[in-house]
């Protein structure tokens, strides 16, 4: 049997582009690629109700024993009490995007609660598969886990043509929830507001609707309301258009896992400032002749973020070694048939492996 007999148990909103993630389109183009059967469960983390509880139950129940269940952690991390009696009948594997305590925000009580059921699952499964490198080593510490049942399988990134870009054109390309760091974004871009740019923040607006008026209501207090728009999801035709014009990527994070909208800018040629967090630094990398492509800032921290954007606005040679950089990292970018591969590789291992995990 190889990876394309594997269930991939995925949210109910991945195919919803009001509510676009990273997640879900490495989800979406994961299914496609490796031909995987995908079942969908309505609610999940952080507030699923018992129906739907009761909908993964069914769902998990009604896949053959000794079949590979591929499971997306949203759905599974948070109710180990469904999960964890199909570990002995099936080989289950756990797609850690984000770790359920590392949302921004959660009270400290919630945030524990969380990361305990976490953590019985990902003890519970066959095999955890994380998008980069350093989210699988801090899986590792934080949960001690087992090195060996933890493997990591990156997105990829699909060819695009080279952004032509313009002058001073900005694009915030993220759900504006407060771990992206719009409201950090809007006070940095308020410091260079006597320069010239413009700045659209494509990305859902209802996964926080109450950030997103502070966000609104930041912009209208800075006056940036003519510069800076919170634009919701764009079509892709739009969204193309968009990025074939834009300058730099500037995505404030305060945390990631992986951070797929970098490696889509860079493979448009387009430079990117963003944190220095988690994985964001190793997502930039390097080109060939060690360049970075990009300019890296403290996370939450706002006035570093604009010296960061006075420097780029303000100094032509330092625009053109970054959009040099990005172009060479651009060339070294591995595509999604790759990424597809890795991950289809530790599908098919499991097929090979008992159902119960060590």
């Amino acid at each position: 049997m190889n990876a394309t007999g594997t269930t991939f148990v995925l949210p109910a909103d991945v195919d919803d582009v009001t509510l676009a993630s990273g997640g879900n389109a490495y989800d979406q183009r994961m299914c496609a690629e490796l031909g995987l059967r995908e079942v969908t469960v309505r609610g999940h983390w952080p507030t699923p109700d018992q129906g739907d509880r009761v909908n993964l139950a069914r769902e998990l129940a009604e896949i053959p024993d000794g079949s590979v269940a591929l499971l997306d952690g949203l759905v599974a991390c948070g109710v180990p009490e469904f999960v964890v009696p199909h570990a002995r009948r099936l080989r289950l594997a756990i797609l850690l995007h984000l770790p359920l305590a590392d949302e921004i925000g959660l009270p400290a009580d919630r945030a524990e609660q969380l990361d305990k059921l976490e953590r019985e699952t990902l003890h519970a499964a066959t095999a955890i598969i994380a998008t980069s490198g350093w989210a699988a080593r801090r899986a590792i510490e934080h949960h001690g886990l087992d090195p060996a049942r933890v493997h990591v399988a990156p997105p990829g990134t699909a060819p695009q043509p080279l952004a032509i870009g313009t002058d001073g054109r900005l694009l915030c390309l993220a759900s504006v929830t407060p771990r992206k760091g719009q409201d950090v974004l809007v006070e940095a871009l308020a410091g260079v507001a006597d320069l010239g740019w413009t700045c659209e923040c494509v990305g859902s607006v209802r996964r926080d609707p109450a950030y997103v008026e502070r966000v609104h209501g930041l912009i209208a207090r800075h006056g940036l309301a003519s510069r800076m728009s919170l634009a919701g999801p764009l079509p892709d035709t739009e969204l193309e258009a968009l990025f074939a014009r834009t300058d730099l990527l500037v995505f404030p994070s305060r945390g990631e896992t992986f951070g797929m909208v970098v490696t889509e800018a860079l493979a448009r040629g387009i430079p990117v400032l963003t944190s220095d967090v988690d994985a964001l630094p190793d997502t930039l990398g390097q080109a060939p002749d060690g360049s970075v492509p990009g300019l890296l800032v403290p996370p939450g921290d706002a006035a570093a973020l604009s010296d960061a954007l006075r420097r780029y606005l303000i100094d032509a040679s330092l625009r053109g070694r970054l959009r040099e950089s990005a172009r060479e990292r651009r060339r070294h970018l591995e595509d999604w048939n790759k990424a597809a591969a890795r991950l289809g590789a530790v599908l098919n291992r499991l097929w090979g492996e008992p159902s119960c995990a060590a």
